[in-house]
Protein backbone atom coordinates (compact mmCIF):
# COMPACT_ATOMS: atom_id res chain seq x y z
CA UNK A 1 0.00 0.00 0.00
CA UNK A 2 1.34 3.44 -0.97
CA UNK A 3 2.14 5.79 1.90
CA UNK A 4 -0.25 8.78 1.48
CA UNK A 5 2.47 11.05 2.90
CA UNK A 6 4.84 10.32 0.01
CA UNK A 7 5.25 12.10 -3.28
CA UNK A 8 6.79 10.15 -6.13
CA UNK A 9 10.49 9.66 -5.49
CA UNK A 10 11.65 11.93 -8.36
CA UNK A 11 9.40 14.82 -7.26
CA UNK A 12 10.22 14.38 -3.57
CA UNK A 13 13.94 14.32 -4.33
CA UNK A 14 13.73 17.41 -6.52
CA UNK A 15 11.71 19.31 -3.91
CA UNK A 16 14.12 18.28 -1.16
CA UNK A 17 17.11 19.37 -3.26
CA UNK A 18 15.50 22.79 -3.69
CA UNK A 19 14.94 23.15 0.06
CA UNK A 20 18.55 22.18 0.78
CA UNK A 21 19.79 24.47 -1.99
CA UNK A 22 18.40 27.49 -0.12
CA UNK A 23 21.48 27.35 2.13
CA UNK A 24 24.12 27.10 -0.59
CA UNK A 25 22.37 29.70 -2.74
CA UNK A 26 22.14 32.09 0.21
CA UNK A 27 25.89 31.84 0.80
CA UNK A 28 27.51 31.35 -2.59
CA UNK A 29 25.38 33.79 -4.61
CA UNK A 30 26.60 36.56 -2.28
CA UNK A 31 30.30 35.96 -2.95
CA UNK A 32 30.69 38.11 -6.10
CA UNK A 33 28.84 40.96 -4.35
CA UNK A 34 31.09 41.22 -1.29
CA UNK A 35 33.68 43.60 -2.81
CA UNK A 36 30.94 45.92 -4.12
CA UNK A 37 29.05 45.88 -0.81
CA UNK A 38 32.28 46.57 1.09
CA UNK A 39 33.13 49.51 -1.18
CA UNK A 40 29.62 50.96 -0.81
CA UNK A 41 28.76 50.33 2.84
CA UNK A 42 32.18 49.96 4.50
CA UNK A 43 34.80 51.73 2.34
CA UNK A 44 37.17 52.27 5.26
CA UNK A 45 37.19 48.58 6.28
CA UNK A 46 36.41 46.50 3.19
CA UNK A 47 37.22 43.22 4.97
CA UNK A 48 34.10 43.73 7.13
CA UNK A 49 31.98 42.76 4.13
CA UNK A 50 33.04 39.17 4.88
CA UNK A 51 30.79 39.34 7.94
CA UNK A 52 27.81 39.17 5.57
CA UNK A 53 28.55 35.46 5.31
CA UNK A 54 29.52 34.82 8.92
CA UNK A 55 26.45 36.68 10.23
CA UNK A 56 24.25 34.39 8.12
CA UNK A 57 26.07 31.30 9.38
CA UNK A 58 25.82 32.46 12.99
CA UNK A 59 22.06 32.93 12.67
CA UNK A 60 21.73 29.56 10.97
CA UNK A 61 23.73 27.88 13.73
CA UNK A 62 21.58 29.34 16.49
CA UNK A 63 18.37 28.62 14.59
CA UNK A 64 19.42 25.01 14.07
CA UNK A 65 19.26 24.44 17.83
CA UNK A 66 15.50 25.10 17.84
CA UNK A 67 14.30 24.14 14.36
CA UNK A 68 14.35 20.37 14.91
CA UNK A 69 12.54 20.35 18.28
CA UNK A 70 9.97 22.89 17.02
CA UNK A 71 9.20 20.68 14.03
CA UNK A 72 8.74 17.72 16.41
CA UNK A 73 6.10 19.79 18.26
CA UNK A 74 4.14 21.53 15.48
CA UNK A 75 4.91 19.48 12.36
CA UNK A 76 7.39 19.66 9.50
CA UNK A 77 5.44 21.79 7.03
CA UNK A 78 4.44 24.46 9.54
CA UNK A 79 8.04 24.79 10.76
CA UNK A 80 9.55 25.07 7.28
CA UNK A 81 6.84 27.52 6.21
CA UNK A 82 7.43 29.75 9.25
CA UNK A 83 11.18 29.55 8.68
CA UNK A 84 10.82 30.57 5.03
CA UNK A 85 8.59 33.48 6.07
CA UNK A 86 11.34 34.73 8.40
CA UNK A 87 13.91 34.19 5.65
CA UNK A 88 11.89 36.15 3.09
CA UNK A 89 11.19 39.01 5.51
CA UNK A 90 14.90 39.29 6.33
CA UNK A 91 15.82 39.27 2.63
CA UNK A 92 13.45 42.19 2.01
CA UNK A 93 14.99 43.97 5.02
CA UNK A 94 18.43 43.45 3.44
CA UNK A 95 17.26 44.98 0.14
CA UNK A 96 16.53 48.24 1.97
CA UNK A 97 19.54 48.23 4.32
CA UNK A 98 21.48 51.52 4.15
CA UNK A 99 24.34 50.59 6.50
CA UNK A 100 26.52 47.53 6.84
CA UNK A 101 25.33 47.00 10.42
CA UNK A 102 21.72 46.90 9.25
CA UNK A 103 22.63 44.48 6.48
CA UNK A 104 24.47 42.23 8.94
CA UNK A 105 21.44 42.19 11.24
CA UNK A 106 19.22 41.23 8.30
CA UNK A 107 21.60 38.44 7.31
CA UNK A 108 21.64 37.11 10.87
CA UNK A 109 17.83 36.89 10.88
CA UNK A 110 17.90 35.37 7.40
CA UNK A 111 20.22 32.69 8.76
CA UNK A 112 17.76 31.97 11.56
CA UNK A 113 15.11 31.35 8.91
CA UNK A 114 17.41 29.21 6.77
CA UNK A 115 17.89 26.81 9.69
CA UNK A 116 14.36 25.50 9.07
CA UNK A 117 14.87 23.99 5.62
CA UNK A 118 18.40 22.95 6.61
CA UNK A 119 17.37 20.72 9.52
CA UNK A 120 13.68 19.95 9.04
CA UNK A 121 14.22 18.70 5.48
CA UNK A 122 16.31 15.90 6.97
CA UNK A 123 13.44 15.12 9.33
CA UNK A 124 11.12 14.81 6.30
CA UNK A 125 13.39 12.10 4.92
CA UNK A 126 13.57 10.32 8.28
CA UNK A 127 9.76 10.36 8.54
CA UNK A 128 9.29 8.64 5.20
CA UNK A 129 12.33 6.45 4.61
CA UNK A 130 14.58 4.17 6.61
CA UNK A 131 17.87 2.36 6.17
CA UNK A 132 19.12 1.99 2.62
CA UNK A 133 16.11 3.79 1.15
CA UNK A 134 16.90 6.83 3.29
CA UNK A 135 20.57 6.65 2.29
CA UNK A 136 19.61 6.48 -1.39
CA UNK A 137 17.33 9.53 -1.20
CA UNK A 138 19.91 11.54 0.73
CA UNK A 139 22.69 10.56 -1.69
CA UNK A 140 20.65 11.65 -4.71
CA UNK A 141 19.84 14.98 -3.05
CA UNK A 142 23.50 15.55 -2.19
CA UNK A 143 24.59 14.78 -5.75
CA UNK A 144 22.23 17.52 -6.97
CA UNK A 145 23.29 19.78 -4.11
CA UNK A 146 26.94 19.67 -5.27
CA UNK A 147 25.95 21.64 -8.38
CA UNK A 148 24.53 24.61 -6.45
CA UNK A 149 27.86 26.08 -5.23
CA UNK A 150 29.14 25.68 -8.79
CA UNK A 151 26.45 27.85 -10.38
CA UNK A 152 25.38 30.18 -7.54
CA UNK A 153 28.27 32.70 -7.84
CA UNK A 154 27.66 32.98 -11.60
CA UNK A 155 23.96 33.57 -10.96
CA UNK A 156 24.81 36.17 -8.32
CA UNK A 157 27.20 37.89 -10.71
CA UNK A 158 24.59 37.86 -13.49
CA UNK A 159 21.90 39.31 -11.24
CA UNK A 160 24.28 41.92 -9.86
CA UNK A 161 25.20 43.00 -13.40
CA UNK A 162 21.55 43.80 -14.11
CA UNK A 163 20.17 45.04 -10.79
CA UNK A 164 23.15 45.68 -8.50
CA UNK A 165 23.86 43.66 -5.35
CA UNK A 166 20.43 44.35 -3.83
CA UNK A 167 18.82 42.34 -6.62
CA UNK A 168 20.45 39.18 -5.25
CA UNK A 169 18.22 39.47 -2.18
CA UNK A 170 15.14 39.68 -4.40
CA UNK A 171 16.36 36.43 -5.99
CA UNK A 172 16.46 34.90 -2.50
CA UNK A 173 12.84 36.00 -1.98
CA UNK A 174 11.73 34.37 -5.24
CA UNK A 175 13.70 31.17 -4.62
CA UNK A 176 12.35 30.74 -1.09
CA UNK A 177 8.79 31.54 -2.16
CA UNK A 178 8.95 28.86 -4.86
CA UNK A 179 10.28 26.26 -2.43
CA UNK A 180 7.67 27.14 0.19
CA UNK A 181 4.84 27.01 -2.36
CA UNK A 182 5.98 23.66 -3.75
CA UNK A 183 6.16 22.19 -0.25
CA UNK A 184 2.70 23.42 0.78
CA UNK A 185 0.91 22.51 -2.44
CA UNK A 186 2.38 19.07 -3.02
CA UNK A 187 3.89 17.55 0.14
CA UNK A 188 1.51 16.11 2.76
CA UNK A 189 2.48 16.52 6.40
CA UNK A 190 4.80 13.67 7.39
CA UNK A 191 4.46 13.88 11.18
CA UNK A 192 0.93 12.99 12.35
CA UNK A 193 -0.38 14.78 15.44
CA UNK A 194 -0.27 11.67 17.69
CA UNK A 195 3.47 11.38 17.03
CA UNK A 196 4.32 14.99 17.91
CA UNK A 197 6.24 15.88 21.08
CA UNK A 198 5.60 19.07 23.06
CA UNK A 199 8.39 21.64 22.96
CA UNK A 200 9.79 21.82 26.48
CA UNK A 201 13.05 23.40 27.70
CA UNK A 202 13.94 20.40 29.87
CA UNK A 203 14.54 17.88 27.02
CA UNK A 204 16.58 20.50 25.11
CA UNK A 205 18.77 21.16 28.12
CA UNK A 206 19.10 17.44 28.80
CA UNK A 207 20.19 16.77 25.19
CA UNK A 208 22.66 19.66 25.31
CA UNK A 209 24.21 18.32 28.52
CA UNK A 210 24.38 14.76 27.23
CA UNK A 211 26.02 15.79 23.96
CA UNK A 212 28.57 18.10 25.58
CA UNK A 213 29.39 15.69 28.41
CA UNK A 214 29.83 12.60 26.22
CA UNK A 215 33.62 12.40 25.55
CA UNK A 216 33.51 11.03 22.00
CA UNK A 217 30.59 13.17 20.84
CA UNK A 218 32.31 16.22 22.30
CA UNK A 219 35.50 15.38 20.38
CA UNK A 220 33.65 14.85 17.09
CA UNK A 221 31.78 18.14 17.58
CA UNK A 222 35.06 19.94 18.20
CA UNK A 223 36.64 18.36 15.11
CA UNK A 224 33.61 19.45 13.07
CA UNK A 225 34.02 22.97 14.48
CA UNK A 226 37.65 23.10 13.33
CA UNK A 227 36.66 21.86 9.87
CA UNK A 228 33.80 24.33 9.48
CA UNK A 229 35.96 27.16 10.83
CA UNK A 230 38.67 26.91 8.19
CA UNK A 231 36.12 26.37 5.42
CA UNK A 232 33.99 29.37 6.46
CA UNK A 233 37.13 31.55 6.64
CA UNK A 234 38.19 30.63 3.11
CA UNK A 235 34.66 30.99 1.79
CA UNK A 236 34.21 34.49 3.22
CA UNK A 237 37.59 35.72 1.93
CA UNK A 238 37.51 33.91 -1.43
CA UNK A 239 36.48 36.90 -3.62
CA UNK A 240 39.29 39.06 -2.18
CA UNK A 241 41.77 36.19 -2.38
CA UNK A 242 41.08 35.53 -6.06
CA UNK A 243 41.19 39.26 -6.81
CA UNK A 244 44.57 39.55 -5.06
CA UNK A 245 45.97 37.04 -7.56
CA UNK A 246 44.47 38.85 -10.55
CA UNK A 247 41.38 36.67 -11.00
CA UNK A 248 38.66 38.95 -9.60
CA UNK A 249 36.67 39.31 -12.86
CA UNK A 250 36.73 35.54 -13.41
CA UNK A 251 35.94 34.65 -9.79
CA UNK A 252 32.57 33.02 -10.51
CA UNK A 253 34.04 30.76 -13.18
CA UNK A 254 37.01 29.70 -11.04
CA UNK A 255 34.71 29.10 -8.06
CA UNK A 256 32.45 26.91 -10.20
CA UNK A 257 35.42 24.80 -11.25
CA UNK A 258 36.62 24.60 -7.65
CA UNK A 259 33.17 23.49 -6.43
CA UNK A 260 32.90 20.77 -9.07
CA UNK A 261 36.41 19.44 -8.43
CA UNK A 262 36.03 19.43 -4.65
CA UNK A 263 32.52 17.96 -4.93
CA UNK A 264 34.11 14.70 -6.04
CA UNK A 265 35.06 14.27 -2.38
CA UNK A 266 31.42 13.56 -1.51
CA UNK A 267 31.15 11.06 -4.37
CA UNK A 268 34.36 9.25 -3.40
CA UNK A 269 33.35 9.15 0.24
CA UNK A 270 30.03 7.51 -0.63
CA UNK A 271 31.91 4.91 -2.68
CA UNK A 272 34.63 3.99 -0.18
CA UNK A 273 33.20 4.71 3.29
CA UNK A 274 31.82 1.20 3.78
CA UNK A 275 35.16 -0.38 2.87
CA UNK A 276 37.50 2.00 4.69
CA UNK A 277 35.37 3.26 7.61
CA UNK A 278 34.42 6.78 8.62
CA UNK A 279 37.21 7.43 11.12
CA UNK A 280 39.95 6.29 8.77
CA UNK A 281 38.71 8.55 5.98
CA UNK A 282 38.41 11.58 8.27
CA UNK A 283 41.92 11.10 9.65
CA UNK A 284 43.35 10.73 6.14
CA UNK A 285 41.54 13.87 4.95
CA UNK A 286 42.85 16.05 7.78
CA UNK A 287 46.35 14.61 7.38
CA UNK A 288 46.15 15.49 3.68
CA UNK A 289 45.16 19.07 4.54
CA UNK A 290 48.00 19.42 7.05
CA UNK A 291 50.44 18.45 4.28
CA UNK A 292 48.76 20.66 1.67
CA UNK A 293 48.56 23.71 3.95
CA UNK A 294 52.11 23.10 5.20
CA UNK A 295 53.51 23.03 1.67
CA UNK A 296 51.48 26.10 0.75
CA UNK A 297 52.75 27.95 3.82
CA UNK A 298 56.37 27.13 2.95
CA UNK A 299 55.77 28.39 -0.57
CA UNK A 300 54.31 31.66 0.72
CA UNK A 301 57.20 32.17 3.14
CA UNK A 302 59.80 31.50 0.44
CA UNK A 303 57.93 33.71 -2.00
CA UNK A 304 55.77 32.10 -4.68
CA UNK A 305 56.37 33.21 -8.26
CA UNK A 306 53.97 35.97 -9.26
CA UNK A 307 51.21 35.68 -11.82
CA UNK A 308 49.73 32.42 -13.06
CA UNK A 309 52.00 30.00 -11.08
CA UNK A 310 51.10 31.67 -7.78
CA UNK A 311 47.38 31.56 -8.54
CA UNK A 312 47.62 27.93 -9.67
CA UNK A 313 49.17 26.98 -6.32
CA UNK A 314 46.50 28.91 -4.38
CA UNK A 315 43.71 27.39 -6.46
CA UNK A 316 44.95 23.82 -5.93
CA UNK A 317 45.15 24.45 -2.18
CA UNK A 318 41.59 25.87 -2.13
CA UNK A 319 40.33 22.75 -3.93
CA UNK A 320 42.13 20.55 -1.39
CA UNK A 321 40.42 22.32 1.52
CA UNK A 322 36.92 22.04 0.08
CA UNK A 323 37.65 18.44 -0.93
CA UNK A 324 38.51 17.77 2.72
CA UNK A 325 35.12 19.18 3.72
CA UNK A 326 33.37 16.85 1.30
CA UNK A 327 34.91 13.73 2.81
CA UNK A 328 34.69 14.70 6.49
CA UNK A 329 31.48 16.52 7.45
CA UNK A 330 29.02 13.73 6.67
CA UNK A 331 31.24 11.16 8.36
CA UNK A 332 31.71 13.31 11.46
CA UNK A 333 27.96 13.82 11.81
CA UNK A 334 27.41 10.09 11.53
CA UNK A 335 30.17 9.33 14.05
CA UNK A 336 28.72 11.79 16.56
CA UNK A 337 25.22 10.36 16.14
CA UNK A 338 26.35 6.75 16.70
CA UNK A 339 26.27 7.33 20.44
CA UNK A 340 23.06 9.40 20.44
CA UNK A 341 20.46 7.13 18.88
CA UNK A 342 18.03 7.55 21.76
CA UNK A 343 17.92 11.37 21.26
CA UNK A 344 18.96 11.51 17.60
CA UNK A 345 16.79 14.48 16.57
CA UNK A 346 17.75 16.77 19.42
CA UNK A 347 21.36 15.61 19.37
CA UNK A 348 21.63 16.40 15.65
CA UNK A 349 20.34 19.92 16.30
CA UNK A 350 22.74 20.43 19.21
CA UNK A 351 25.83 19.10 17.37
CA UNK A 352 25.07 21.14 14.26
CA UNK A 353 24.30 24.31 16.22
CA UNK A 354 27.33 24.12 18.51
CA UNK A 355 29.78 23.33 15.70
CA UNK A 356 28.41 26.06 13.42
CA UNK A 357 28.36 28.81 16.06
CA UNK A 358 31.85 28.00 17.34
CA UNK A 359 33.14 27.75 13.75
CA UNK A 360 31.93 31.30 13.07
CA UNK A 361 33.94 32.46 16.08
CA UNK A 362 37.02 30.85 14.48
CA UNK A 363 36.34 31.93 10.91
CA UNK A 364 35.65 35.62 11.50
CA UNK A 365 39.12 36.61 12.82
CA UNK A 366 40.90 34.40 10.26
CA UNK A 367 38.98 35.96 7.38
CA UNK A 368 39.29 39.51 8.71
CA UNK A 369 43.09 39.04 8.93
CA UNK A 370 43.24 38.85 5.12
CA UNK A 371 45.83 41.35 3.89
CA UNK A 372 46.38 40.63 0.22
CA UNK A 373 47.87 37.11 0.39
CA UNK A 374 46.66 33.64 1.33
CA UNK A 375 48.94 33.56 4.40
CA UNK A 376 46.28 34.03 7.17
CA UNK A 377 43.92 31.54 5.52
CA UNK A 378 46.62 28.91 4.99
CA UNK A 379 47.98 29.33 8.52
CA UNK A 380 44.45 29.04 9.93
CA UNK A 381 43.84 25.86 7.92
CA UNK A 382 47.15 24.36 9.04
CA UNK A 383 46.37 24.97 12.72
CA UNK A 384 42.73 23.84 12.50
CA UNK A 385 43.51 20.71 10.47
CA UNK A 386 46.44 19.84 12.69
CA UNK A 387 44.30 20.06 15.81
CA UNK A 388 41.46 18.13 14.13
CA UNK A 389 43.89 15.38 13.07
CA UNK A 390 45.28 15.11 16.60
CA UNK A 391 41.78 14.93 18.11
CA UNK A 392 40.70 12.25 15.64
CA UNK A 393 43.76 10.20 16.58
CA UNK A 394 42.53 10.29 20.17
CA UNK A 395 39.16 8.87 19.15
CA UNK A 396 40.89 6.02 17.34
CA UNK A 397 42.96 5.19 20.40
CA UNK A 398 39.90 5.32 22.65
CA UNK A 399 37.87 2.93 20.46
Amino acid sequence: MTDPRRLSLPEFTAMLAMLFATIAFSIDAMLPALPQIGAELSPDAINRAQLILTAFMLGMGLGTFLAGPISDAVGRKATITAAFTIYIGAAIWAVHAQTLDSLLAARFVQGLGAAGPRIVSLALVRDLYKGREMARVTSIVMMIFILVPAIAPSLGQLIMGVTGWRGIFWAFVIFAALGMTWLNLRQPETLPRPMRRPLRPAPLWSALREVLLHPEVRLYTLVMTLGYGQMFALLSAAPQLFAAYGQGPAFAQWFALMALLSGTGTVLNARFVVRLGMRRIVIAAYRMQVIAAGLMLVGLILGLPTGAPAFAAVFVWCVSLFFMAGVTFGNLNALAMQQMGHIAGMAASVVSAVSTVLAVALAAPIGLAFSGTAMPLVLGALICSGLAWALMRRTIEAT
